[in-house]
C-alpha cells in the first residue's frame, strides 16, 4: 500500500481503493477513475443503501403515508433526513413502522403489514400509501406486492410497493425504486397532443377575428415539470415564480411540495426540467418514451446555471415575448443581488473549496458557484457518479484538482489537509470531519434551514459561506493535522516544590494569535501524544 501511494502521490489509503482517486485530465484525455461500482469492502463507504435513496425521493411527498415494513430501526429514517418543506399538509413528517419482531421474521410479516395499512387508511384517509420494503422483508419473501395490491382494493387507494430491500444495490437502486413507485401515481391524461409545442403567442399580436373561437379553444399555457427538486428548506419556493413570471405553469414540483393529485397531473406537460439527475433522470426518459414529454437537464444554483435554466426552457418554447421576459427576470434580478455577491466575493476570494456531493449535478454546479464567487475547488468527490459525470467535473476544474469516487472519512481527512481546504461543502456525515481537522462546512445537502436556490438562495449560499470561512472560531481554533509531532510539554518548578506540566506558548505572526497569549489550556484537556489526530499549538 506504501509503494502504490507513493506511485500516485494524492493520498494514503487501501490499494484496492487507489484507482478510485485522481486529478484533473487534460480535455480531450479519459479520466483514469473507477467509478460506478459496489463500495469496497472494508473502505468504510459514506453511500447509503437502497432504502435510503428510495425514501429521500418519495418522502417529500406531503400528503402520502409512508409505512415502513421491517425493525423499528428501518423507520428512523424519515422526514427529517431531507427536511423538505410543504405548503399544505404535513402527513410525511410522521414516520410509521410494522415494527418486526423475531416472530415475525419466522412465521411471516404479510398478517402484520395488512393490518398496518387498514390502520393507517382508517386514521389518515391519505390519498397514497408508499409501502417500503427493508432488508429482512427480502430475506424471508413477504409478498409486497399482493398486499398492497389487496389493501388498495378494499380502500379504492393506490397503495404502492416500493422494493427497496437495502443489501440489493446501493442508493441509486433506490431512486430508482421510487420512480418506479412514482410511475404508479402518474396518470394519462385524456387528450395529449405530443407532436406540437403548445402556441404562444405575443400579446402585441392581434387574432383572426374568423378564427377567434378556434384559437380560443386551441391555445393554452405551457406547462413544465421539476424533477429532482426536494423543496429543502423551501427551495422550490424561489423557483416557481420565476416561471410563473415568465407565462409558464408549473404542474409540479417531483417531489419536493407535491401532492399525488399533482402528481398524478404530471404527463399534462410539455416539458420536464431535470435539477437532480441521478435520481431523475430514469423517470424521465421513461415519461418521454412513455407520454412523448422531452427533458432538459438544468440548476437553479448560482447565477450562470439559473440563467442557462431559464433561456433554456424560452428556447424550447420558442416564444420571443417570453424569452424577452426571460432577458428581463435575469437582468433584473441580477443587478438586485451583485452588491451583496460583491461584497462577499472581496471577503473569500482565493479561498480553497472541497466538495462532495451525493450526486455530480451538485457538484458540477458548486463549481460554477464557487467560481463566481471567487474560489478555488481543490477537492471534488461524489458517491454515484459516473464516468461520463467524471470526465464533465474534470474539465471544469483547475489543474491539481483532486476527483475522488465513494470516499470514505479517512481518506477526506487527508484530502482536506493535504489540499489546504479552507472549506468543505457536503452534508451532515462530513460536517464533523472537517470541524475536527479546523476546516470550515457548509452543509449542502439536507440539513439546511435556509434556501440555496434561485437568486435570492444563491446569496444566501454566499453569506454562509463568507459567515463560516470568516468566523471568529478559526482565530482561535487549535488546528489538526493527521500525522503529527508528539507535543513535548515543557515542564517547570512551582513554588511548592511539585513538578508539573505546563504548556509552551508559541506566538505566530498573525494579529490574531496575540490575542490568544496568556489562553494555555489546562493538560488534562489536551490530547495524548497517542492519539490519531492531536492538537498543535496556536
Amino acid at each position: 500500500m506504501k509503494e502504490m501511494s507513493e506511485k500516485t502521490g494524492i493520498v494514503d489509503t487501501l490499494e484496492e481503493r487507489q484507482p478510485y482517486i485522481t486529478r484533473k485530465q487534460e480535455k480531450g484525455q479519459e479520466i483514469p477513475l473507477a467509478c460506478d461500482n459496489n463500495s469496497l469492502a472494508g473502505a468504510i463507504s459514506q453511500r447509503a443503501c437502497v432504502y435510503s435513496g428510495a425514501r429521500v425521493v418519495l418522502n417529500p411527498v406531503t400528503d402520502a403515508v409512508h409505512l415502513v415494513h421491517g425493525p423499528i430501526g428501518c423507520a428512523g429514517y424519515t422526514w427529517d433526513i431531507r427536511g423538505a418543506k410543504s405548503s399544505g399538509v404535513e402527513t410525511n413528517r410522521s414516520s410509521f413502522s410494522t415494527d418486526m419482531k423475531e416472530i415475525d421474521v419466522v412465521f411471516g410479516g404479510e398478517k402484520k403489514l395488512s393490518n398496518a395499512i387498514d390502520e393507517l387508511a382508517g386514521i389518515y384517509r391519505p390519498p397514497v400509501i408508499f409501502v417500503y420494503s427493508t432488508c429482512i422483508v427480502g430475506i424471508i419473501g413477504d409478498d409486497l406486492e399482493a398486499v398492497c395490491k389487496t389493501a388498495s382494493k378494499k380502500h379504492n387507494i393506490p397503495v404502492i410497493p416500493v422494493k427497496s430491500e437495502g443489501f440489493k444495490g446501493n442508493k441509486s437502486d433506490g431512486y430508482k425504486a421510487a420512480c418506479n413507485a412514482l410511475k404508479q401515481l402518474i396518470k394519462r391524461p385524456e387528450k395529449k397532443t405530443v407532436e406540437k409545442k403548445p402556441e404562444i403567442r405575443s400579446e402585441s399580436k392581434k387574432p383572426d377575428i374568423k378564427h377567434s373561437k378556434i384559437e380560443k379553444m386551441e391555445i393554452k399555457k405551457p406547462k413544465i415539470n421539476i424533477l429532482g427538486d426536494f423543496n429543502v428548506a423551501g427551495d422550490v419556493w424561489l423557483v416557481k415564480p420565476l416561471f410563473e413570471k415568465m407565462g409558464i405553469e408549473v404542474i409540479v414540483s417531483m417531489t419536493g411540495d407535491s401532492t399525488a393529485e399533482s402528481i398524478s397531473r404530471a404527463a399534462e406537460a410539455d416539458l420536464n426540467l431535470v435539477q437532480c439527475s441521478g435520481s431523475m433522470t430514469y423517470l424521465a426518459k421513461w415519461m418521454q418514451q412513455e407520454y412523448g414529454i422531452p427533458y432538459q437537464t438544468v440548476s437553479f444554483f448560482g447565477i450562470e446555471d439559473i440563467s442557462i435554466a431559464l433561456r433554456k426552457t424560452a428556447e424550447y418554447f420558442g416564444s420571443e415575448e417570453m424569452k424577452k421576459k426571460a432577458e428581463k427576470i435575469l437582468e433584473a434580478e441580477t443587478n438586485r443581488i451583485m452588491p451583496e455577491i460583491s461584497r462577499v466575493r472581496e471577503s473569500i476570494k482565493g479561498k480553497k473549496a472541497a466538495i462532495y456531493m451525493g450526486g455530480p449535478a451538485k457538484a458540477l454546479t458548486l463549481i460554477k458557484g464557487f467560481a463566481e464567487l471567487g474560489m478555488e475547488v481543490v477537492i471534488i468527490g461524489t458517491q454515484t457518479g459516473k464516468k461520463e459525470d467524471y470526465e464533465q467535473i474534470s474539465y471544469s476544474v483547475r489543474d491539481g484538482t483532486v476527483i475522488v469516487d465513494d470516499a470514505n472519512p479517512l481518506e477526506l481527512a487527508d484530502l482536506l489537509v493535504k489540499q489546504k481546504a479552507d472549506l468543505m461543502v457536503a452534508g451532515v456525515k462530513e460536517r464533523f470531519i472537517a470541524y475536527k481537522l479546523g476546516v470550515a462546512f457548509c452543509d449542502f445537502n439536507h440539513d439546511r434551514v435556509v434556501e440555496f436556490e434561485g437568486f435570492d438562495g444563491f446569496v444566501n449560499f454566499a453569506k454562509e459561506v463568507d459567515a463560516s470561512i470568516n468566523s471568529p472560531v478559526w482565530k482561535a481554533v487549535r488546528q489538526r493535522t493527521l500525522n503529527p509531532e508528539p507535543l513535548e510539554p515543557k515542564k517547570t518548578m512551582v513554588e511548592s516544590g511539585q513538578e508539573k506540566a505546563t504548556i509552551k506558548e508559541e506566538v505566530s505572526e498573525k494579529p490574531y494569535s496575540k490575542k490568544c497569549k496568556g489562553l494555555a489550556p489546562k493538560p488534562e484537556f489536551l490530547h495524548s501524544g497517542q492519539d490519531a489526530v492531536v492538537e498543535s499549538e496556536v
